[in-house]
């Protein structure tokens, strides 16, 4: 296929870094001839028609900006074959030649399943704090939303250490706990809650009580949303172990602020190789990053295979927290 034309959409949650990887993507096709259209409010505004040109200028001054330029929402009706065929006939109406989508898993169904209707060749970019996507070791936006979670945790535990509390800290992580992972065993919380993993309360509060015995004055609980109710579990440690135990919820703080450099530097490395596979004739993968190479992945794995939470960090971060 002769490429002439190019889209670009973020799609579901928003995630730091989805700015610079737009700007990388409309840089580098404008640089190797291409036109760029922007797709406004994701799969929304593609199903609705809404796309704009993009030139250098509409992308300046936005790689260190949080959130999209583009915006986003999510969008039920793409999980319809109604909704792929309005979306397809929107590629069609504006003659796109090819397809970026920057987001996460769910996006990249929407992606996969759009490119088997309209034929347009689709690269996915992987965007989302939960790092949940298979086929890469990290996501644009996880190093942010990690480093804006240990910012605040950090002064939790110096209140944490001055009142002996235990705090429970609640990160986003809807499904999966990968966030609460990684900020816990960076933060050295004493424990860390996931779904993918079983934990036992009772086990939790005789801990807690042993590590005060032993001189311990407060503890710092890192818990995925989806790993349970934060304000039952809160309650339970207070009852059993009588100490005074607070609750903090993060939520979609996360989400926001400038991206860090990991995140600017990913996105920009992705935006690129996104435009040059569509350039080599790819036609449906997706950007991934394992170990240091950038890599081009399958992007029907990234939403029907399950990534593995790295079981080695969580057993050290056992082994470090007390």
């Amino acid at each position: 296929m002769n490429m002439k034309r190019i889209a670009v959409i973020t799609a579901g949650g928003d995630a730091p870094g989805m700015n610079a990887a737009i700007r990388s993507v409309v840089r580098t096709a404008l640089f190797n001839g291409l036109e760029v259209m922007g797709v406004e409010r994701g799969y929304t505004g593609l199903i609705e028609g809404k796309m704009r040109s993009l030139d250098i200028r509409s992308v300046s001054g936005i790689i260190n900006r949080g959130g999209t330029m583009l915006r986003t929402a999510r969008c039920e009706e793409i999980k319809t074959n109604q909704g792929i065929q309005k979306a397809a006939r929107t590629l069609r109406t504006h003659k796109i030649d090819g397809f970026v989508v920057i987001g996460g898993d769910g996006s990249f169904r929407g992606a996969s399943e759009l490119y088997e209707v309209s034929h347009v060749p689709v690269i996915g970019v992987p965007a989302t704090i939960d790092n949940d996507v298979f086929g890469t070791d990290t996501t644009i936006g996880f190093d942010t939303a990690v480093n804006t979670a240990l910012f605040t945790i950090d002064r939790i535990r110096d209140t944490a250490t001055s009142h002996e509390r235990v705090f429970i800290v609640e990160v986003m992580g809807r499904k999966r706990g990968f966030l609460a992972l990684a900020v816990g065993f960076a933060e050295g919380a004493e424990f860390i809650l996931v779904p993918e993993i079983k934990f036992n309360l009772a086990s939790i509060c005789r801990k807690i009580k042993l590590g005060r015995k032993n001189g311990k004055t407060s503890e710092i609980v890192v818990m995925a949303e989806s790993a349970g109710d934060s304000s039952l579990i809160a309650e339970q440690i207070r009852k059993r172990t009588e100490y005074d135990v607070r609750l903090t919820v993060l939520g979609h703080a996360l989400r926001g602020g400038p991206p860090t450099a990991q995140s600017r530097i990913l996105a920009n490395q992705f935006g690129a190789l996104a435009v040059h596979f569509l350039l080599e004739g790819a036609e449906k993968s997706m950007i991934g990053i394992r170990g240091q190479e950038i890599v081009r992945a399958d992007l029907d794995d990234s939403w029907t295979r399950k990534k593995d939470l790295d079981m080695q960090i969580y057993r050290l971060a056992e082994i470090l927290s007390f």
